[in-house]
């Protein structure tokens, strides 16, 4: 399993975009510094009245493909 560390901040009103499908993928920088790209729907879970905040591992398999998200 491979692994990668992101911290996210992510507005409520930024938020409805993806709620709504007008965005469907955040795209942000992971702690070691690669371009990572994940659909928002991954972050559901975590979203509270202010939004997204804080760091994840997002966790994906030998093919690339998503696995899980934990806050950290």
């Amino acid at each position: 399993m491979h692994q990668i560390i992101v911290d996210i901040s992510i507005s409520p009103d930024e938020w409805i975009k993806f709620y709504q499908g007008i965005a469907t993928d955040v795209h942000t920088t992971a702690r070691d510094g690669r371009s990572v790209r994940f659909p928002a729907r991954i972050l559901s879970r975590f979203y509270l009245r202010d939004g997204v905040r804080g760091s994840f591992r997002i966790v994906f398999n030998e093919q690339g493909k998503f696995e899980f998200i934990e806050r950290i």
